[in-house]
């Protein structure tokens, strides 16, 4: 089953990818404007609606903005209560019945109008809303009086009415203004919510192209109006097609185009680190950081493809970089990003900019990874990206000002995420079990707990593991291995020898310590050799020691024959064939790194034998090394080819003989006699 559980893993991811992919068609031309029309002439097939452009939406949405439509409540109550308050009045003072006639008339007339007390500040309008027995109708401004108004309009009917009488004095006289006020009621929350309404919902639209109708011709030069024509009938496009027969295609082409990137994904992983195969928690990493990249895209650009400058994107590259060698952080990266192309608007600007602005990152947070240092990196990927967007738009030919903005903003955003998500990279490493690069750089600290101790208890084990730290990373460099790994490796190999210093050449001091093995058989003395390994796995386990570090403890010696012994027991009457007791038990060497870790450990200690240190003995030296481990089949589960064990040996021999370089001998300055004292 444990077999199966890469390609079970492989097939729940692309059933995933493919809910999420865009269920609709790709358009099938390129286009920009100011270049020339490069495909044939294109007659419209469909009827589709002529979008409005961005600039014009937001012009539109400003006029919206400043322009208030006041709506009322009409009170029908109002011209009964006052027309009958005048009534009574009438009746009981006596007046003349062709005054009140008149009276009356006019006061109808202006309640059917519309009174209001004032209109609102702001109100541009040319029409009202009046809510009237639950019905909502408009209204022309000119034909509502405000208060005021309606009262010099009372007044003017009766002076044309009555000429001679003073009508001033008999408006006072009978508190003519009293029966004036407003019927319309300024209903505010109402008001609010339809400009809003109204604001909000403007039609994206400005008229349709009916079928048959001319696009674009050959060869003719794309404007802004022939591109907005295009847009349209791109979005046309790609919200109907599927609706039809084509919806079993548009599956399979879906289909196809997932299986295309997992593929692609698969054969980065065999072509860089084929043993992440082997390994299912680092290859379920990998398949969730790509179905991450491409669930960021499928959602976000569902709310706008200019949301997408807010994802970062470049976050997940430094995560990758953080548990796995470059060449396949750099390659899964590149195909998580492959679902951004199939983003119609900005799809190829957001895949550039990332794939750079992913390789910037790289650098910048290798140099600036710690500390306030961070935010350093958030302003070199905002730069690195404002000038890439800054590309893009003089190519395109620019766009509205306000969106320029915008895409600004969310670029910022993007620069500033990264860094906000990057110590996420540590709950990464206790989910996942894996170890930072961060986390490996604070183990080569010599001044830490376990490596003091080293020093303190067992110094020339000490001395011995720093010198197979240099040999290790500098051949691991040679085969473009995952150097900083290694060198923590080869620190921490022989902490087990803390246990018992004593026993190991390299911390017994002439004359004094170098009887350990006297009183000892050659089987008891490689039983305390050997138990270092056992003794480090556990030390190392004791000190919360991440497990890949802890395999290069078990891989060092892997099942090697400790020859000093055996060849000791042998010339003392034992049997050949017993070689179990001096034979070391531990795990053969898995990656590149710990076979080079075998390698430069067993190398550094022979050196040290050499009487000559010359290109001839050093290359023999090597060369008797590697042969001697290949025969004892050391490498024959490692990750490592014959040409970069060849690279290996090369760096070895270098580096050894700059380490043991000839040195001048100066020269004894000869003493010289003193001149006699002169005579005189």
């Amino acid at each position: 089953m444990s077999r199966l559980r890469p390609y079970i893993a492989f097939v729940v991811v692309a059933a995933v990818m493919l809910l999420l992919f865009p269920s609709r068609g790709q358009f099938m031309y390129k286009y920009q404007k100011g270049s020339p029309w490069i495909y044939e002439t294109l007659i419209s097939p469909i009827d589709f609606p002529v979008l409005k452009t961005d600039a014009e939406m937001y012009r539109e949405k400003e006029a919206r903005a400043s322009e208030v439509v006041p709506c009322y409540l009409s009170d029908d109550r109002i011209l009964t209560t006052k027309t009958d308050a005048f009534k009574r009045f009438c009746a009981d003072n006596g007046v003349d019945q062709a005054f009140s006639g008149v009276v009356l008339n006019q006061l109808r007339e202006l309640y059917r109008s519309g009174i209001v007390a004032t209109l609102p500040e702001g109100a541009r309008s040319q029409v009202l809303l009046v809510k009237q027995d639950k019905r909502l109708s408009e209204v022309p401004v000119q034909n509502v009086y405000t208060q005021q108004n309606a009262r010099f309009m009372l007044r003017s009917g009766l002076s044309a009415q009555f000429p001679q009488a003073y009508v001033d004095s008999l408006a006072a006289a009978i508190d003519l203004d009293s029966y004036v006020i407003p019927n319309l009621i300024y209903d505010e929350n109402t008001t609010a919510l339809f400009h809003k309404e109204a604001v909000d919902y403007i039609s994206p639209t400005k008229g349709t192209i009916y079928a048959g109708q001319l696009i674009v011709s050959k060869g003719e030069l794309v404007t802004a109006d022939i591109e907005q024509l295009l847009d349209s009938y791109k979005a046309e496009y790609e919200r109907s097609f599927g609706l039809g027969g084509q919806t079993l295609s548009l599956f399979f082409g879906r289909l196809l185009l997932v299986v295309a990137l997992l593929v692609t994904l698969a054969f980065a992983i065999l072509v860089f680190e084929r043993r992440i195969w082997r390994e299912f928690p680092r290859l379920l990493f990998l398949l969730l950081i790509v179905l991450l990249a491409s669930l960021s895209t499928a959602l976000v650009s569902r709310a706008g493809a200019q949301w997408l400058f807010l994802v970062p994107y470049v976050v997940l590259l430094v995560y990758l970089d953080s548990f796995f060698n470059r060449p396949v952080s750099v390659a899964v990266y590149s195909v998580a990003l492959l679902p951004l192309l199939m983003v119609p608007q900005y799809g190829v600007q957001l895949f550039m900019t990332n794939l750079v602005t992913g390789g910037i990152a790289l650098l910048s947070f290798s140099h600036f990874n710690r500390g306030w240092k961070l935010f350093l990196n958030a302003l070199i990927l905002f730069v690195a990206s404002g000038i890439l967007y800054a590309a893009f738009v003089l190519i395109s030919g620019g766009e509205g000002e306000l969106f320029r903005k915008l895409h600004l903003a969310l670029i910022a955003g993007n620069a500033l995420l990264v860094v906000v998500l990057y110590p996420f990279v540590y709950l990464l490493e206790k989910i996942f079990g894996f170890v930072s690069y961060t986390r490996l750089w604070e183990m080569t600290d010599t001044n830490n707990k376990l490596l003091m101790q080293l020093s303190q208890k067992a110094p020339g084990t000490f001395q011995h593991s720093l010198q197979v730290a240099n040999l290790a990373e500098a051949a691991v460099r040679a085969v473009d291995g995952y150097a900083m790994l290694a060198r923590v490796g080869a620190l921490y190999h022989d902490i087990g020898k803390m246990d018992n210093p004593l026993c190991f050449v390299e911390n017994q001091t002439a004359g004094v310590s170098d009887d350990y093995h006297k009183e000892l058989t050659p089987e008891a003395s490689a039983h305390d050799i050997i138990r270092h390994v056992s003794d480090g796995v556990l030390m190392g386990q004791k000190n919360a020691l991440p497990e890949v570090v802890i395999d290069f403890i078990r891989t060092h010696h892997g099942r090697g024959l400790m020859r000093y012994f055996y060849t000791q027991y042998c010339n003392a009457g034992g049997d050949p064939e017993n070689k179990a007791p001096f034979t070391y038990d531990g795990l053969l060497p898995q990656t590149k790194e710990q076979a080079i870790l075998m390698i430069a450990d067993s190398i550094e200690a022979a050196s040290r034998t050499l009487k000559n240190y010359n290109p001839e003995s050093i290359s023999a030296l090597v060369e008797k090394i590697v042969s001697g481990k290949m025969e004892e089949h050391q490498f024959d589960e490692a990750d490592i080819s014959l040409r970069e064990i060849g690279r290996v040996k090369e760096s070895l021999k270098n580096y050894l003989l700059q380490i043991y370089h000839a040195r001048i001998s100066y020269p004894k300055q000869k003493k010289q006699e003193k001149a006699a004292p002169a005579k005189g």
